[in-house]
């Protein structure tokens, strides 16, 4: 990675100097080399009503992004990691502006003070740990009663004309639709070179709706999600797909001392008097004061999964949050998400680079614009970094024939499941260095077997040979540390 990071950033800075009479360019390609410092850019988007707001707030861990249905659901917000909290706003025209900081309830406030029409994005910094690593940014909700707003959800995830401004994707959904399908396909990159789905991950939101509020419902998702994952038409279009229960996800992680006494209260009373309470908004709801907050902060279903934990020993805030948090499927989320994005977070970069060098020296000419984007068109087609990324995506589509098992290895050995030496090797990360070895040996001289062979199709022949240079690197690495 670093000799491919390194040829970027030779690349962006050769486009700089060429481009130092239009300030406007240089400046454009300026910010495309400082973001490669930057943190990973992560956006997170999905139709209405999908819950993004909620899993963004359960992934950082404070309430820091609006939940209802204000004006601040409807522009672009950046969520990034600063010393002190900060409230940006950016309109289409004129300056950014500076928006008073409040809190109600614990929860953030925002007001525009503006049309959400007339704002380009806002521009949240904030003092978390959740936010060191990863900038997330949350999208309008795409198919919005409001053309305009939806529109500009698609315009920030799938520019036509621009470079785009995320490095990877969360599509958020509660069930697989062809809508949800033609939006995944629309995020990805133009050009046959380009395309990919190892930048996207879809998060089967709203986990607990799956069994209408039953105790199984988590489960009842999780079948659903391993379902969807061995869908072709998806498995082409994301890297998989995770089961999320973003409203207990979120109450777990800012969870409060005088809610955890009222659900040990509620545990505490007759099974069968809380069950017929659980029955319905309206009946819970009457059933006691102070019960419409915990409805809003858990739900039905989280009410009722909390009481079930507090009896079964969960009796204290911490125990109860770890395990409402491990339950809601955050944990495989977060897990997922360093594995699959936080592990390649400098291709994910030097790809987003690449990617945007390329719109705009074909938008913006200069003397030195072919010379340079022949030097872009070569990294993206030989560096075999982003090789293995374009084999994943062909291996996903179906369009090579080969037998399941050699089609699950080869995803694997390109760092499908992640780029560490044993992950990719299918072994257990304590396996010694010398073990390693000789795994990626054997599997090297295997898959070379394959792509010798006189009886294998052109097709299959080209894959196998990046899976090769891909064990030759393993083992390269091994037998160095």
């Amino acid at each position: 990675m670093s000799s491919l990071t390194g040829e970027v950033r030779s690349v962006l800075r050769e486009a700089i100097e060429a481009h130092r009479d239009d300030q406007e360019t240089a400046d454009l390609l300026r910010r495309q080399l400082d973001r490669m410092d930057e943190p990973l850019r992560v956006a997170i988007s999905g139709k209405v009503k999908a819950g993004k707001s909620t899993l963004l707030n359960a992934l950082v861990g404070e309430e820091i992004a609006p939940t209802d249905s204000g004006e601040c659901t409807r522009v672009v917000t950046w969520y990034r990691h600063g010393h002190s909290p900060r409230i940006t706003l950016h309109p289409k025209e004129g300056p950014p502006r500076q928006l008073p900081v409040s809190r109600d309830g614990g929860a953030l406030r925002i007001d525009l003070g503006a049309a959400p029409e007339s704002v380009d994005r806002l521009t949240v910094d904030w003092p978390t740990q959740g936010l060191r690593d990863t900038t997330l940014i949350d999208t309008p909700g795409i198919a919005s009663v409001s053309e305009e707003i939806a529109a500009s959800a698609v315009r920030f995830l799938a520019p036509e004309d621009a470079p785009g401004e995320a490095d990877a994707v969360i599509y958020l959904m509660r069930h697989l639709h062809r809508a949800d399908l033609r939006l995944l396909e629309s995020f990805q990159d133009r050009g046959a070179a380009r395309a990919t789905p190892v930048n996207t991950i879809a998060v089967l939101s709203r986990a607990d709706e799956m069994g209408v509020g039953r105790i199984d419902s988590l489960m009842s998702a999780r079948q659903i999600a391993q379902r969807y994952r061995a869908d072709p038409r998806l498995r082409k279009l994301c890297q998989t797909v995770v089961p999320v229960a973003g409203l207990i996800a979120q109450t777990a992680r800012t969870l409060r001392q005088d809610e955890f006494t009222a659900l040990a209260a509620l545990a505490a009373a007759p099974r069968n008097e809380l069950e017929s309470a659980l029955l319905s908004v309206d009946r819970f709801t009457r059933a006691g004061e102070g019960h419409a907050a915990l409805l809003s902060r858990f739900g039905l279903f989280g009410i009722r999964l909390a009481t079930v934990l507090i009896r079964q020993g969960f009796d204290d805030p911490p125990r109860l949050s770890a395990e409402l948090v491990r339950r809601s499927g955050l944990d495989e989320l977060r897990e997922t998400l360093s594995v699959l994005f936080a592990e390649r977070r400098d291709l994910l970069k030097a790809r987003s680079a690449l990617l945007a060098l390329d719109t705009v020296l074909r938008e913006r000419k200069c003397p030195e614009s072919a010379r340079l984007l022949s030097t872009v068109e070569r990294l993206l087609a030989d560096a075999h970094e982003l090789a293995e990324l374009r084999t994943i995506g062909v291996l996903r589509s179906g369009a090579v024939q080969m037998p399941a098992e050699a089609k699950a290895e080869a995803e694997r050995l390109l760092g499908g499941e992640g780029g560490a030496p044993w992950s990719r090797l299918a072994l257990r990360p304590d396996a010694g260095r010398e073990a390693q070895r000789q795994a990626a040996l054997d599997t090297l001289a295997r898959w070379q077997r394959w792509a010798e062979s006189p009886l294998s199709s052109r097709a299959f022949i080209d894959l196998a040979r990046v899976v090769v240079r891909t064990c030759e690197g393993v083992v390269n690495r091994l037998s160095d540390d």
